[in-house]
């Protein structure tokens, strides 16, 4: 069970009463797919990314949805970008909306932070990182996303410059990033 569900209903839970009927009862409300939460516990900005986590644990938060998180970014998806590796299933959920990226080795391990959120361990790329990957699929999130990332991040993380090469050599974009490092410092 949840946490969340635990500290909800833990006396229900000794008398080991069906999810089902706790959910009939009105003691918890269902949020998605396994997920139950508190009635009237407020949904906050980050409510999403705990469920995701729950729904894919292998997952890490990744690119917008990561440079939101770090407040590197005006861009606000109405999906969670979550990298999971190449070779693992795509996972089918109804709430929240996944945007999947695959990754594998280096790409996929390195920078990861854990953060709680709402009684969530989640996983979410550092900050140099999530420049990095917007970076290495400007394709996807655009060009400009790119540069404002990497503009806040140069604002907000001075001093970080290593951090941030090392990450473009990972993501094997330290070539296009150059000239854009150039121009910003």
């Amino acid at each position: 069970f949840p946490v969340e569900l635990q500290e909800v209903a833990g006396d229900l839970l000794d008398g080991m009463m069906p999810l089902d009927d706790m959910h009939h009862q009105g003691v918890i409300e269902r949020v998605g797919r396994g997920l139950y939460r508190r009635p009237g516990d407020p949904l906050t900005e980050r409510s999403d990314l705990a469920h995701a986590a729950r729904l894919v644990p292998d997952g890490v938060i990744c690119l917008l949805t990561a440079l939101r998180f770090h407040s590197l970014s005006t861009q606000n998806p109405y999906e969670v970008w979550m990298a999971i590796d190449r070779t693992s299933w795509r996972p089918r959920t109804d709430h929240p909306p996944l945007r999947i990226i695959y990754l594998s080795g280096g790409a996929l391990t390195e920078g990861i932070e854990e953060h709680r959120v709402e009684g969530v361990m989640i996983r979410v790329y550092s900050a140099a990182k999530t420049v990095a990957d917007c970076f290495k699929y400007r394709n996807k999130v655009g060009i400009d996303v790119a540069v404002e990332a990497l503009r806040d991040f140069n604002k907000t993380h001075r001093g970080s410059a290593e951090e941030l090469s090392h990450f473009a050599r990972v993501c094997r974009v330290s070539r296009v990033m150059q000239p854009y490092l150039d121009s910003i410092v």
